[in-house]
């Protein structure tokens, strides 16, 4: 089967300071940096050889698949792919909010349901059919046994995982921390997701 290693960006300003990001971004910090350095490591000792590396074309997903993008090729790996940005990889909207206080979104935050709709946001019925088609579609066109490393955010992989929680044969209430991996084997005949770890790379 071919395997997917979902892994959300590392730790950014906005992060540290508790703000809203959505579709506005904001840089890495230091430990961000050293959290996709982390990952990389993990990712080294699985001796992954990948076919395609995908990313949210957001700043923060992008900075974060290329690090770890240049840590495989300082490890040795060769004839790695360029890194392809791809929207439906993309954070949700949070409308009005983005940019602001978490704290003052009346809902939560990586989960609300509906309730960014009125606001103009992203609903998560919509972001998590988006997420799916978007990584069917990659897998789809990776090509048979084939392995791909692709760069989300946080509230866009958890919708994702839900999608897949019936399917999967790891623990679920994993916290999904900044630079952690979701290792997904794809069933190609009924274009399914199995979960098989979670993992949140120590530094």
């Amino acid at each position: 089967m071919s395997q997917l290693y979902l892994l959300r960006h590392g730790q950014t300003e906005f992060n540290l300071k508790h703000l809203v990001q959505g579709r506005c971004d904001a840089p890495l910090t230091e430990l961000g940096i050293a959290q996709a350095h982390a990952a990389a490591r993990w990712l080294i000792e699985q001796h992954v050889r990948f076919d395609r590396l995908c990313t949210s074309p957001l700043g923060r997903a992008k900075a974060t698949l290329g690090l770890v993008r240049a840590d495989l090729a300082d490890a040795g790996v060769t004839d790695l792919p360029e890194i392809e940005p791809v929207d439906g990889l993309m954070e949700r909207s949070y409308g009005p909010f983005e940019g602001g206080p978490a704290a003052d979104v009346p809902c939560e935050l990586w989960d609300p349901g509906e309730a960014l709709v009125p606001y103009g946001g992203e609903g998560s019925a919509a972001l998590r059919e988006r997420m799916v088609a978007t990584l069917t579609d990659i897998m789809e066109r990776a090509g048979d046994d084939a392995a791909v490393l692709a760069t989300s955010h946080g509230s866009a992989t958890l919708q994702f995982k839900k999608a897949w929680e019936h399917l999967a044969r790891c623990p679920q209430d994993v916290p999904l921390g900044n630079c952690c991996i979701l290792v997904y084997t794809y069933d190609r005949e009924h274009r399914a997701f199995i979960n098989q770890a979670i993992v949140n790379p120590q530094l």
